[in-house]
């Protein structure tokens, strides 16, 4: 059959997307606005491909607001694209224009689009003084990527998703890019989902139990009109969070090239990933999309129904902008739900994935007019969900419209990512006055934010860095942000960044800057690790990973983002110490309760679960304006889910500038403290592995803790 000699049917109008059944393609698309829609079926990917219009009409292809049709005899790899006629009136939230290609809100994967120049694609003339509101009668059907039906034929091998407890989960936030473009990184198909297959070894040397990626949904990398002002290249959207289709996985991260590729590519991923007992956690962002405010381009939401998709200002040519990015997701909008939790079933469903780490996730609780909502349909939707009843689900409690929820986000289940814990543990390192109380609070879990709602302490994301933000390194090198190269003068990124460079602003050769340094890096991750809440690592962060104080790396595709894989061999001293404290981590439940600390002893004449004390022995004063404290922790029934006991441990602090001895308690019967972590001793002192446990020193009556150092001890038999 030549191309365009088409058999079409009305089809039906579910579901939505294009779905492959025995004799062709079924299409469904919502627009309740529109007064046509056209389905184009194009030959090949190519430039200039012949296309083929099917004219969708209302009284055979439309129910209700769905359009839709059945083409026969057409397979897994047909491309398409759809455009829409109707009202192009800005100031009434109408802005459709039939020359402009739409992608499927629905599709599973689009062909190359590092060639399209999204901001080209409006609805409006460019060259118009009118702007906005001016129309647009150019075509842009040549250069558009596709949108590629899909089946979901895949070899899994019985794999499923593995969804650990949270309270048994370490999470590492990666780029698939990132990871492995480096030339460095030693693998065969750098910064794709076949080089993340390649690092898996290395996950689990260091022990991580779940790998988070930042966005994988097709974004337009080339979006950025600016250049970097040192080198003069172009910078591109690197970190992704400016969403095209929610359902695509990005084709620049795939090694196949072959049209939909990169959909079969991401599932060999997934499946390898859990076969080495790893999850996939996936960054979404349904908060806002690539199209922008008013001045945007116009490739899919916009030109299916404006004002469905998006909250428009009451003057509905301006869009409401929480999200800072120029648009806000129209989220509690019925259509906008049904979108979410079709998305969220299909990369649980046909894609594996474990869970989902919502950005700006404040947005997906705001009203159709942007207002907080008490009870958000959407959020209580996504937790109470059978089919994502087990997936993690994860929020980033705040938006860029002042909403801040942290401790309070609403729709039952949800985790949050932790910025107090983040900040509390950066001020007491940095030695800033009267944050004991605070760090000690965040040790257990942080339940002055999640017990007053029936949460638990694995509900805190604990986390001292992420990808918005220094790495780890810069934390402890850099006393401001250095975001030069990010061509905005220095204006992005935040400044309360609670980091300090110890006498010299970045990269250093002066040996004592140096080990202070190293041993505050050490005094984040041991502090990560013990406390209650479910840890969240920074890829790169356990071997030095630096991006020369940019602390908003957002636009930087290139070596200052990418991990430089020479620094582990450089430091395989803090990798080594890294991986240790994540294994003593996981062998120890009482880092990992499943319940609060009640204060109160679980055996008889024993100690209560949890003591705090001064350096002194005392019982501590929170008043007090030092730096130093002590915690017992009891071990007995430590894990009550599994009614398992514990070891005893004593940890002392010491952010201080000068030696303390700290008193040490008597252990219970016949128990020995022995020295399992002291930060400021050299490797491999500074952390006795499981096998060397014969070895660990006994501790009698006192200890000296050294400055800007935390001590581990543990009581043995």
């Amino acid at each position: 059959m030549g191309f365009g000699n088409f058999t079409v049917s009305g089809g039906k109008p579910l579901p939505l997307g294009a779905t492959i059944d025995g004799n062709g393609v079924n299409f469904s698309v919502f627009s309740r606005h529109a007064k046509t829609v056209e389905l184009i079926l194009f030959e090949h990917e190519k430039p200039n491909s012949k296309y083929h219009v099917v004219n969708l009409t209302a009284k055979q292809h439309r129910s209700g607001d769905l359009w839709h049709c059945h083409v026969a005899d057409i397979k897994a790899g047909a491309l398409y694209l759809y455009r829409t006629d109707g009202l192009y009136q800005p100031e009434k939230g109408y802005r459709f224009n039939v020359n402009l290609a739409l992608l499927d809100p629905y599709a599973k994967a689009l062909t190359d689009s590092s060639h399209w120049d999204f901001s080209r694609a409006t609805a409006y003339n460019l060259d118009d003084p009118a702007g906005d509101l001016s129309y647009n009668y150019n075509s842009n059907f040549d250069n558009a990527p596709r949108c590629i039906v899909i089946d979901n034929d895949f070899d899994w091998q019985g794999d499923q998703p593995l969804n650990y407890p949270l309270r048994k989960s370490i999470l590492y936030e990666t780029h698939v890019r990132g990871l492995t473009a480096h030339p460095s990184s030693g693998v065969e198909h750098p910064g794709t989902y076949r080089g993340v297959i390649e690092k898996i070894p290395y996950f689990k040397e260091l022990g991580v139990t779940s790998i988070e990626f930042l966005p994988i949904h097709e974004f337009p990398e080339n979006e950025l009109g600016r250049v970097n002002p040192r080198t003069g290249k172009r910078l591109k959207n690197y970190w992704g969070y400016s969403t095209v289709c929610f359902f695509a996985p990005k084709q620049l991260y795939s090694s196949d090239k072959a049209l939909g590729a990169q959909v079969r590519e991401f599932k060999e991923m997934v499946r390898e990933l859990h076969k080495a007992e790893l999850e996939v956690i996936l960054d979404v962002v349904f908060n806002h999309t690539a199209e922008g405010n008013e001045f945007g381009p116009t490739y899919s939401f916009r030109g299916l129904d404006n004002q469905i998709y998006y909250i428009l200002n009451a003057n509905k040519r301006y869009y409401q902008n929480y999200s800072g990015c120029g648009n806000t997701v129209n989220c509690n909008n019925p259509v906008m739900r049904s979108l979410i939790i079709d998305c969220l079933h299909y990369w649980v469903v046909e894609m594996h994935v474990d869970g989902f780490r919502f950005d700006l996730g404040s947005i997906l609780g705001r009203d159709q007019q942007g207002h907080l909502m008490e009870n958000p349909p959407v959020l209580e939707l996504i937790a109470e969900d059978p089919v994502l009843r087990n997936t993690k689900i994860i929020a980033e409690a705040w938006d860029a419209g002042g909403a801040y929820q942290v401790g309070w986000f609403p729709g039952g289940r949800w985790a949050e990512w932790n910025d107090r814990f983040r900040d509390d543990v950066r001020k007491y390192w940095r030695n800033d006055p009267s944050q004991v109380r605070n760090l000690a609070t965040r040790l257990s879990g942080s339940a002055d934010l999640y017990l007053r709602d029936g949460r638990k302490p694995f509900h805190s994301i604990n986390f001292m860095t992420s990808h918005d933000g220094f790495t780890l390194c810069d934390l402890v090198s850099y006393n401001a942000k250095h975001n030069e190269e990010n061509g905005e003068g220095n204006r992005d990124g935040g400044d309360n960044n609670y980091s300090y460079n110890y006498g010299f602003e970045g990269q250093t050769a002066n040996p004592v800057i140096e080990t202070t340094r190293e041993q505050q890096i050490k005094n984040f991750f041991c502090t990560l690790m013990i406390s209650q809440g479910t840890p969240m690592i920074l890829g790169g962060d356990e071997f030095g990973r630096t991006q020369k104080g940019n602390n908003n790396a957002y636009c930087q595709d290139n070596e200052l983002s990418w991990y430089d894989w020479t620094l582990f061999e450089k430091n395989k001293m803090l990798f080594r110490f890294v991986k240790e404290v994540i294994a003593f981590r996981k062998r120890h439940p009482g880092f990992m309760r499943p319940e609060f600390y009640t204060g109160i002893g679980r055996r008889y004449n024993a100690p209560p679960d949890v003591s705090w004390f001064d350096e002194t022995g005392d019982p501590i004063s929170w008043e007090k304006e030092n730096s130093l404290f002590a915690v017992r922790i009891d071990g007995t029934k430590a894990d009550i889910v599994a009614d398992r006991d514990d070891r005893d441990f004593f940890i002392m602090f010491n952010a201080g500038l000068k030696e303390v001895k700290f008193t040490v308690p008597q252990t219970y019967e016949t128990q020995l403290w022995k020295r399992v972590i002291d930060t400021s001793l050299p490797a491999p002192d500074d952390i006795l592995p499981l096998e060397k446990r014969p070895e660990f020193p006994s501790v009698s009556s006192s200890y000296r803790v050294k400055p800007r150092s935390l001590v581990v001890l543990v009581a043995e038999r």
